[in-house]
């Protein structure tokens, strides 16, 4: 885990991991350690479980071996979790049921969680990210 200075004065959190799906059990120790050092506790279960859809999706769909987590504050009132992959698609909302099939949900659970998310597209791939509202606290 790398911790890196940022304008606002909080650090912004990171780790490279390996495209698997239990690299999302460190993705959400990620996000724990970050929102515990920023005083947001009660925002850490809904923000593991973004970054728990955020992986399990760059899982399933990212061409390269691994994936970036990032954890950061872009302002004292916002609260950041994204992933980095090489995958240039961009993820779409489902709002279909597709019958039985629980798959392709994640962003449904992603949009409910959080304030707003979206796509950040690079040359070389893309962030996707979710941002949730600080509670109180620094």
């Amino acid at each position: 885990m790398t911790a890196t200075p940022r304008p606002k004065g909080h650090p912004g959190y990171s780790e490279v991991l390996p495209r698997v799906p239990e690299s999302a059990e460190v993705a959400r120790r990620l996000v724990r350690a970050a929102l515990a050092a920023w005083g947001q506790e009660e925002l850490i279960e809904d923000a593991a479980l973004v970054v728990t859809e955020l992986v399990s999706n760059a899982v399933r769909h990212a061409p390269l071996s691994v994936i970036r987590v990032i954890v950061t504050r872009p302002t004292d009132t916002l609260i950041r979790v994204g992933v980095v992959d090489r995958a240039h698609s961009v993820p779409l909302l489902r709002t279909d049921s597709n019958g039985d099939d629980t798959r392709g949900r994640g962003l449904l659970l992603v949009e409910a969680y959080t304030d707003q998310w979206g796509t950040e597209v690079y040359p070389w791939g893309k962030q996707v990210w979710g941002e949730l509202k600080c509670k109180g606290g620094s």
